[in-house]
């Protein structure tokens, strides 16, 4: 009796291990899913080109953004991710752009500052003659040259600026000569020298059509004593006015 009843007790305890591992055998539950990736925020920039002009002048306006879906610029309205425009501010402007996505919001600026208008030239009373007299200046040339100096260049580019801002005044170029030299062979040079300065002329934006010429050799010197510091008055293209 004793040996069924360990027999039973024995066979209960297999059970119960047999149970127990059972259990220790099942799987564990597994981890939940990863969130899913956030959206990348978006980048934005903006730029002007140039940052600084005149009343009336334009500039251009070119930004770029990223990760965006919505974009545009105050003043101007929407615009595509990435671009360029040309814009006219009447005053000075900080132009604000904001580019979202669905990874949020990002923006960025661009000053534009406007000069005012700089004020009228003062009215001159001088007649066309007089102002002609004022700004332009002879040109000098080398003994026996009808070759403009590097020198004179300066001189070349301020009077093709002033006639080619009074269009209106007729000139003529004279080509002038030292007292050395036959009559003949200074007539010669001085027309190469006023054809030379006509042509430099031309080439600053003078039309050559205004350009009248005419050579005097040495038969009108400027100063008549006989140094080197008189001669040189004497090589010259000498600008008149013509009435």
């Amino acid at each position: 009796m004793k040996h069924r009843k360990l027999q039973w007790t024995t066979l209960v305890l297999m059970l119960g291990a047999v149970m127990l591992l059972g259990a220790c055998k099942k799987k564990a539950a597994p981890p939940p899913p990863p969130p899913p990736p956030s959206s990348p925020a978006p980048s934005a920039s903006l730029s002007a080109s140039p940052n600084t002009i005149n009343k009336g002048e334009s500039t251009t306006l070119t930004w770029q953004t990223t990760n965006a879906t919505d974009v545009s610029i105050d003043g101007v309205g929407p615009v595509e991710a990435n671009g360029s425009k040309q814009v006219t501010p009447t005053d000075s402007t900080t132009y604000h752009l904001v580019a979202k996505g669905a990874g949020g919001t990002q923006d960025a600026t661009a000053r534009v500052t406007v000069n005012a208008a700089p004020p009228p030239p003062p009215t001159s009373n001088l007649t066309e003659e007089e102002m002609f007299a004022q700004n332009i200046k002879d040109v000098y040339f080398d003994y026996d040259s009808d070759a403009i100096r590097p020198d004179q260049q300066a001189s070349i580019q301020a009077d093709a600026k002033f006639l080619n801002a009074h269009a209106s005044i007729p000139f003529i170029v004279e080509g002038h000569c030292d007292d050395r030299g036959s009559t003949e062979y200074n007539l010669a040079l001085g027309d190469r020298r006023a054809n030379a300065v006509k042509s430099a002329l031309t080439a600053a934006g003078v039309t050559a059509s205004r350009i009248k010429t005419i050579s005097y050799g040495k038969e009108k010197p400027f100063c008549t004593e006989s140094n080197e510091a008189c001669w040189q008055q004497n090589r010259r293209g000498h600008f008149a006015y013509s009435k």
